[in-house]
């Protein structure tokens, strides 16, 4: 009897997740929610890319990837989420919650959806400043100012 309902339980929320689970794809340099343009995209190379606005074409969220001068250790690598329109910086040691080592877009497209899930970006494309205080509070490590250069 507790078997069953542990089971009916896990059915219910895999159901539930992906029920509300979001699709996000980046393709011909538009980054699609649910089939909908929500931003453009642009590559600038493997280590760079910049998102702008659908309303006004304006750049409001720049991705880079640093490999902070030491290519063979990867352990000292760092991102950095420049959201130019709120004017913050976020640097974060976590790839885990982007990296897509073999293939970039992949890891832009799970990057828009940690930022759909922490409500910085809204579905319809645009930056929440409220959110983006909250999401420097929880995920900035301050890398460049602790690193001696």
């Amino acid at each position: 009897m507790v078997i069953n309902r542990l089971l009916v339980f896990i059915l219910l929320m895999i159901s539930c997740n992906l029920y509300f689970s979001q699709v996000v794809t980046i393709k011909d340099d538009k980054v699609l929610l649910d089939g909908k343009q929500i931003l453009k995209a642009e590559k600038i190379n493997l280590a760079q890319y910049s998102f702008f606005s659908m309303k006004n074409d304006d750049e409001v969220l720049l991705y880079k990837y640093m490999d902070n001068e030491t290519p063979s250790n990867v352990n000292d690598d760092f991102f950095i989420l420049n959201f130019l329109t709120a004017k913050i910086k976020v640097e974060s040691t976590d790839l885990g919650k982007i990296s897509n080592f073999m293939n970039s877009r992949k890891g832009m497209e799970k990057m828009v959806k940690w930022l759909l899930k922490e409500r910085v970006l809204t579905p319809d494309g645009e930056l929440n400043p409220d959110r983006i205080a909250i999401f420097k509070e929880k995920y900035d490590e301050n890398i460049t100012e602790r690193t001696l250069r």
